[in-house]
Formats: C-alpha cells, structure tokens, sequence
C-alpha cells in the first residue's frame, strides 16, 4: 500500500505498482522513432504520410508497379514490413526467388500470380504464403489495377531474378 505524504520522514518508499503496461526500453529516446502510428486511409489504396516509390531501384524485368511501405520505413521495432503494391493494368512484378517468405493479401481488383510453374488468380481478400525459395511473379492481364499488402521479414535476403 502506498505510503502518504504525510508519514514520518525516514519511511520506507513503496515500489510502484506493477503494470501490465509495457514499454520499449529504448521508446523516446529517437524523436519520431518506434512510436504509434495511424495512418489514414485516403481512397484509392493510398494512406496519409505513406509515399508512392518505384517497385526496385533498377529497371528490367518489370513494368507498371508502385510500391508504398506502410510499416518499416520509419524505425518500427516490428519484425516484420507491411507494404502495398499496385500493378496497372498489363504490369508485372519481376520474376524471381528468396530464402524469405512471403504472405500477400490482394485487396484491389483481381491478377495473376505465377508460383513455381503455375498460374493462379488471385482477387479480393484471397490470401497466398510464398514459401522460401519459391519463384514466383504477378501481372495483372486485367483492365483495372491489381493492389496486394506484401508481408515479409524485416531482415531478409535480396531477391535473385530468375529468367
């Protein structure tokens, strides 16, 4: 029980109480970093303070997709990154294998994914897990665009482009 003000000087302090609160160890020590987040969504699969970039850096092997981070780009603790991309119509993903999984949740229009040497549509809601290893490539052969959330490992390996 806590002790009041008013008790004699000398006594004991009393711990807090314990919570089932926890804390970062490190929160507040970074301004902006590992602190909650929401962010809004805008309409057409676009969220407040989330930009648009390139799908890659380099081009080849891909055509017509935008990628958007929305977890893992601004010092989240998280182990893993939430990112939306979008394939315009007659886009595709670049072909290609990693050790890291993969799990995709199609959330805009419908499209393709090529997992191995098969081809499956995928449309709203449906949801893939990418085994490590696996080559695999979207497109979208539709005339609407094609938006999936990406989820991978926060630490992961580079992807090799498979031909």
């Amino acid at each position: 029980m806590p002790k009041k003000k008013d008790e004699a000087a000398g006594a004991k302090k009393v711990k807090s109480m314990p919570t089932c609160d926890w804390r970062h160890p490190k929160q507040g020590t970074v301004s902006g970093f590992n602190t909650n987040k929401i962010y809004r969504h805008k309409g057409g699969c676009r969220w407040s303070g989330v930009g648009t970039e390139r799908y890659k850096l380099q081009d080849g092997g891909w055509s017509s997709i935008a990628r958007n981070v929305l977890i893992g780009k601004s010092g989240e603790s998280a182990t893993f990154h939430l990112r939306y991309f979008e394939i315009a119509p007659k886009g595709f993903s670049s072909r290609e294998k990693h050790r890291h999984v993969h799990v995709v949740i199609c959330i805009r229009g419908k499209g393709r994914i090529l997992i191995g040497d098969r081809s499956h549509t995928i449309k709203h809601l449906d949801t893939v897990y990418l085994a490590p290893n696996t080559i695999h490539q979207f497109s979208n052969p539709h005339d609407e665009p094609f938006g999936f959330f990406c989820i991978v490992n926060a630490k992961r390996d580079k992807p090799k482009l498979v031909k």
